[in-house]
């Protein structure tokens, strides 16, 4: 794994650890995250575009996973762009205020920061497994 494509698996994976505890602290709490999640969010997205933004570019100059297997190549790809779409999903829900689009009652409504840190859980796991894999740590 060359050392930049490492040093941003850490910082992703970092990005979004802040994001799901914050987010499960707010929860416990009961109460909101604070205006300071609103820049986290916005820090997120930004990490996320630009590890998309970087994959693609590796990609486009001929860089390949070199990992065992089909599967485990289109897994790393998907591990790179699933936060993309998480995070539109996301916006969605949380403009909608509640989470009707994934099947949820629309009746219950839900604050705003709630699908972002749902997300940022979702996508820390996905980029840990693919820092994990990338590090050699994964267990087959």
């Amino acid at each position: 794994m060359p050392e930049v494509h490492r040093v941003v698996g850490f910082v992703v994976v970092g990005v979004f650890t802040v994001g799901w505890v914050w987010g499960l602290a707010a929860w416990i709490s009961r109460r909101g995250p604070g205006e300071l999640y609103w820049k986290w969010l916005a820090v997120a997205q930004v990490v996320v575009g630009l590890q998309a933004v970087l994959g693609i570019v590796l990609l486009l100059m001929g860089k390949r996973v070199v990992t065992g297997g089909a599967l485990s190549n289109v897994l790393h790809y998907v591990y790179g762009l699933l936060p993309l779409l998480l995070f539109v999903i996301a916006h969605v829900i949380a403009r909608a205020g509640n989470a009707s689009i994934i099947g949820f009652d629309e009746r219950k409504k839900i604050a705003p920061w709630v699908p972002f840190a749902w997300a940022a859980f979702i996508c820390f796991g996905l980029t840990f497994r693919a820092l994990m894999t990338g590090l050699g740590w994964a267990v087959s």
